[in-house]
């Protein structure tokens, strides 16, 4: 027999005193947990047992984490205590990593936040702990087998991507017998900040696109469309791109290279490279600038500088190679063959890393609910 109950019913839950980094000790005994799981280390701890934590700050509100035994729990996570003796904690993790929703705990769309009053009456259901005891067995046993296949699929994926970036700092290092500084070759420029701000403006077919690192993810390699307008009366102190042009970012995304498939106006975390025409294809210096040959370049260039990014007279100073651009043909489709290939098995692991994801919340769904149906 299962008993309906909620959370503020069968859990204490509060959120422990919260220490700031520049507290911690980065050779402390003892580890500290935040909204993310470990962020640090402390010569203190305030829970000697393992908790079961819930987010309850930021983007990834309503995650679940188990500390470790004595570490310091922040007050960026919930710790939730249920009545053991009613309800295993083990139990309780499965209901909070699945058997419940806590996304309707969250509010704040600006900040996202998860507060005991906003979990107290979420409601769930438990067996006996005998039953219980058998479920969380049933779980960890089947759990375990996925985890395996999707460590399996993580260490494909990874290879995969090594193989792709050793196959492109091949191709490329088989032509760098002669090389130029890329500042001889293009027009390098940097973004700038539009003003006033009241300029920015959405959802206007009449605005200048505003193009910010924001609106690009991790291996994209073309930039369509922008999120955000900028009015053409605010764009003075802005730096115009073309179709064509390619952004490299110097800051977040640290020497990420973008074709532009629009115009518009970007800001000074990107610089701009134009005027390649004449020596480059723009397939050919998109794999250029995006292998480990040039990118290593940049590390090294940037590594001196007291902030981490890349400038003008640093990206000017890589040296690149320009083959003729019958050759620059030759090689992208090489490339283009070969990535086409990665891409495809690539898309296929992902796919087995989302079906393993579905096979646990099946199971755990199966498990949780089973009992409630009966």
């Amino acid at each position: 027999m299962w008993t309906k109950t909620t959370l503020g019913e069968s859990c204490k839950m509060y959120q422990p005193k919260t220490i700031s980094a520049k507290e911690m000790v980065s050779e402390g005994e003892y580890v500290v947990f935040g909204a993310n799981g470990i962020i640090g280390r402390y010569d203190k701890y305030n829970h000697s047992e393992p908790q079961l934590l819930v987010t309850c700050r930021g983007a990834t509100c309503g995650s679940v984490n188990v500390s470790e035994p004595k570490s310091w729990i922040t007050g960026n996570s919930m710790v939730i205590q249920p009545d053991t003796s009613k309800i295993s904690m083990r139990f309780m993790e499965y209901v909070c990593r699945g058997g419940i929703d806590l996304s309707k705990a969250i509010t704040g769309a600006a900040q996202p936040q998860i507060t005991r009053k906003s979990l107290e009456p979420i409601e769930f259901s438990y067996p006996p702990l005998a039953e219980q005891q058998r479920i969380v067995a049933t779980l960890d046993s089947a759990f375990a087998e996925i985890d395996k296949a999707v460590n399996k699929a993580e260490a494909k994926e990874i290879e995969v991507q090594k193989l792709k970036a050793s196959f492109l700092s091949k191709v490329i290092d088989d032509q760098s017998l002669n090389l130029t500084p890329l500042g001889e070759a293009i027009q390098i420029a940097r973004g700038g900040s539009p003003r006033p701000i009241k300029s920015f403006i959405t959802n206007d077919d009449n605005g200048v696109n505003w193009i910010k690192i924001g609106d690009t993810e991790q291996g994209d390699r073309y930039i369509y469309s922008t999120k955000e307008k900028i009015k053409p009366s605010g764009v003075s102190r802005s730096r115009f791109v073309k179709d064509g042009d390619f952004l490299l970012s110097n800051s977040m995304s640290f020497g990420r290279p973008y074709i532009l498939k629009t115009s518009g106006c970007i800001h000074d975390g990107w610089l701009v490279l134009s005027e390649y025409q004449k020596l480059f294809s723009s397939d050919y210096l998109y794999y250029l600038l995006s292998s480990s040959y040039v990118q290593n370049q940049f590390e090294i260039l940037a590594r001196g500088s007291t902030v981490r990014n890349l400038n003008i007279d640093l990206v000017s100073k890589v040296l690149v190679p320009i083959p003729s651009l019958i050759n620059q043909k030759k090689i992208t489709e090489k490339l283009d063959l070969a990535f086409q290939k990665f891409e495809e098995h690539q898309h296929s692991i992902s796919k087995n890393q989302m079906n393993y994801k579905l096979l646990k919340s099946s199971i755990l769904s199966k498990e949780l609910q089973s009992g409630i149906a009966a």
